[in-house]
């Protein structure tokens, strides 16, 4: 693991800013969420008071001990500024990696697309595509859904 470079603060009292490896190129949304703050000159806290949690869970998410829960997902995104999820290959991935995005379950996607949640998780897997009116309703879900995350940064 590459070190990167390290982070120094000249205020006292600061020790979280002090000596920490940056990854240049952040692996993890807990890496993503690091630089970001770390960039801000912010503690844990603050980050944990705008994402919905407690200081230990951005400690934990910062040191890879755990991950961050479906449902921050979106409050993460709007903190970095950007979707840390790794880029999609496939459709499969595209989906999964939208769904995360959004912060929703297999199943409240499912519900969303009008379609069996069992459904869903074979495209999900990659084990089935989607096509016809189920591909229609799939493009409408990834653009309307995109086009609200945008709308709603904008009144935010």
């Amino acid at each position: 693991m590459s070190l990167g470079r390290f982070q120094n603060c000249n205020q006292s009292g600061m020790n979280d800013f002090r000596r920490h490896a940056v990854e240049d190129v952040p692996k993890t949304v807990g890496d993503h969420i690091r630089k970001r703050r770390l960039g801000l000159k912010v503690y844990q806290k603050d980050v944990a008071a705008q994402i919905g949690v407690d200081e230990t869970s951005i400690h934990n998410w910062e040191t890879n001990v755990s991950q961050p829960s479906l449902e921050y997902m979106p409050a993460i995104i709007d903190f970095v500024g950007y979707n840390p999820l790794p880029a999609a290959k496939t459709w499969a991935e595209r989906l999964v990696r939208h769904r995360v995005s959004l912060g929703i379950t297999q199943a409240e996607a499912a519900r969303r697309l009008v379609v069996d949640q069992a459904t869903l998780a074979k495209w999900e897997r990659g084990e089935r595509e989607p096509a016809g009116a189920f591909l229609a309703r799939v493009d409408h879900f990834l653009v309307q859904s995109e086009a609200s995350r945008v709308d709603a940064r904008r009144a935010g």
